[in-house]
């Protein structure tokens, strides 16, 4: 693509009044004024000449990318046939994940030159940085010619990695060590390891009574804690996960409860999986185990997106535990108003329940909290009021109807889900429930 610069426009404008004052000035020999416009279009068309060239340019990329940690992404630029361009500028696509220069300038040296952009992501998700713009002017600075280059790539958009593992070598710490790592959990757990003389302070229901008679003393089963356990972390993206409390989504403070809590369950030697659904399932994983599989949940968890339709509980709870071998831990991270659709919930992991533990994590409605607890001061404070009691009201039987179920449940504040989710996981895990 070929236009003309700045100067271009500038010397045309200027040729006008030049041309109609010797039309003025001379009027039989007004056509000496169109002596300018014809000497620039010819300047114009030797500078546009002079300056073809083919371009190309990539992007170095990093695997992925934190919220509010600002990147730099190195890029190179190559215009072959062009070795008189002393500078080029790129533009890059915009993208609502990220913000930042949309362009900048990079010397060439030779056809050749590198440069850097700023971005600073502010949104979870994976951002597209498919396309580029690369122009450069020609030697005598009247022409453009711009280049459009497709890269096709992508940059998962993260929760901040390094917060999530400072928070959680915190949280392992103070939870986890507790009666969970090697040689101090022989004697619990559910995993059988050894049959042993019974003790005092044994747990009576050990006792092998077949093998007691056999050897005509008390003889106790010996268990250790399983170390391949099972955990789905679902996350419901739908409309009313989208909604921002505290300034963020609340599927965004449910992917960062997902990974901490998947950085606590890899070091413990569990298995984790990552299920995301609206209308339909939309992220469906396999199993992974070993702390070296965390960067595989994080790519997973960027491809979570925010969406404004209803959740399908149905459709995607059952799509996920056909998929499902063996008992495992559920921990469904979800948001209900209405009793209709909780009650769709309810039914789906009634079902669930039948085989798996479930777990199910939603954030307290501190909004409704505030307007009940306010005083009113007008009639229209008495009716919010009134509706706000109403909801929490339906919340709460919905929450009850739950725990009847056999369903654990987490109702936590917005800034306190990641430790209150771990301390969940490991309490059920301690109790040899998973």
């Amino acid at each position: 693509m070929i236009y003309p610069t700045r100067m271009a426009v500038l010397a045309a404008a200027i040729g006008a009044p030049v041309a109609l004052l010797v039309a003025m000035l001379v009027p039989g020999r007004w056509y000496a004024g169109l002596g300018w416009p014809f000497a620039l279009l010819l300047l114009v068309l030797t500078d546009a000449l002079l300056g073809r060239g083919r371009a190309s340019a990539t992007l170095a990329l990093p695997p992925s990318a934190s919220i509010g940690v600002p990147l730099t992404v190195p890029v190179g630029v190559t215009i072959a046939g062009a070795a008189r361009a002393k500078t080029a500028q790129v533009a890059l696509a915009p993208d609502p994940l990220l913000a930042g220069d949309d362009r900048f300038d990079v010397m060439l040296a030779g056809g050749r030159g590198e440069g850097a952009i700023m971005l600073t992501p502010v949104r979870r998700g994976t951002a597209r940085l498919d396309t580029l713009w690369v122009r450069w002017a020609g030697p005598l600075g009247l022409v453009w010619r711009q280049a459009r280059i497709g890269t096709g790539q992508v940059l998962p958009v993260l929760p901040d990695v390094e917060a999530i593992r400072r928070q959680g070598a915190q949280v392992f710490q103070r939870h986890a060590v507790q009666g969970l790592l090697a040689q101090s959990d022989r004697g619990d757990g559910t995993d059988f390891d050894a049959l042993v003389e019974f003790r005092s302070g044994m747990d009576r229901r050990a006792i092998d009574w077949k093998q007691s008679a056999r050897h005509l003393k008390l003889h106790a089963k010996e268990y250790r804690t399983e170390r391949n356990s099972q955990i789905v972390f679902a996350i419901d993206a739908g409309r009313q996960m989208s909604e921002p409390v505290g300034g963020i989504p609340r599927v965004d403070r449910a992917v960062s409860a997902a990974l901490l809590t998947g950085w606590v369950a890899l070091k413990l030697g569990d298995r984790v999986a990552l299920h995301a659904f609206d209308s339909r399932p939309r992220v469906a994983s396999g199993f992974i185990g070993g702390s070296a599989a965390f960067p595989a949940l994080q790519q997973l968890a960027a491809g979570i997106d925010y969406s404004g339709e209803e959740t399908n509980y149905t459709f995607a709870l059952t799509t996920m535990a056909a998929g499902l071998t063996r008992r495992s831990m559920i921990v469904l991270f979800t948001e209900f108003t209405d009793p209709t659709s909780a009650d769709f919930m309810v039914r789906a992991v009634a079902r669930l329940l039948r085989t798996h533990l479930v777990l199910i994590v939603v954030l307290r409605d501190e909004e409704l909290e505030t307007i009940v607890a306010r005083a009113p001061a007008t009639p229209a404070d008495v009716t919010r009021a009134v509706t706000a009691a109403a909801l929490l009201r339906d919340r709460r039987l919905v929450l009850l109807r739950l725990r009847h179920l056999g369903v654990h449940v987490i109702e936590s504040p917005y800034d306190q889900v990641p430790e209150r989710l771990v301390e969940g996981y490991v309490d059920l895990k301690r109790r040899s429930l998973l």
